[in-house]
């Protein structure tokens, strides 16, 4: 069965399968949403917030609940779009606001430039660059450091 859900900020709906979860949703419309970790709710890459209709989505698990719980910006309406699975009709999802860094093919390119909007930490989903000012290299090397980290962390994971 088909459920209608809303993405804010662009004013969009969409069309989708019952138990498909936020995420899916997200790529069929090529926006700018993560998945470092394969959308396995480990890297809370593709955290969004529920302004409205969280009862429509399924249940937290608590691998979900530990990957909020690590990140600062998590709020009592934030879900990971990879593991909410759409239950009910009325759930209005709000992107981030700026585009994750590690959605930009070649970031070295931009050392130097002005950012044309904010660029969000990969992991944190805070703005590390806001638009309009200038991308340094210590901000990129600094993002380098915390990808490679998250991908030590994914793999202690994996085998524990």
């Amino acid at each position: 069965m088909v459920k209608i859900i809303k993405l804010d900020p662009i004013a969009e709906e969409m069309a989708v399968e019952t138990r498909s979860n936020i995420l899916s949703a997200l790529l069929s419309k090529d926006l700018d949403v993560l998945k470092e970790c394969g959308g396995r709710g480990m890297c809370a890459t593709c955290h969004v917030y529920i302004k409205e209709g969280m009862e429509g989505l399924s249940d937290m698990n608590r691998r979900e609940r530990r990957t909020l719980e690590v990140i600062t910006t998590a709020k009592a309406n934030s879900r990971l779009a990879c593991q909410a699975q759409i239950m009910g009709e009325g759930v209005v999802v709000q992107l981030p606001a700026g585009m994750y860094i590690n959605a930009i093919e070649n970031v070295e390119a931009l050392i130097g430039r002005r950012a044309q909007q904010d660029l969000l930490h990969p992991i944190t989903g805070k703005v590390v660059v806001e638009s309009g000012k200038l991308i340094t290299r210590s901000i990129v090397t600094q993002l380098n450091e915390t990808r490679f980290q998250v991908g030590q962390y994914l793999v202690r994971t994996k085998e524990a």
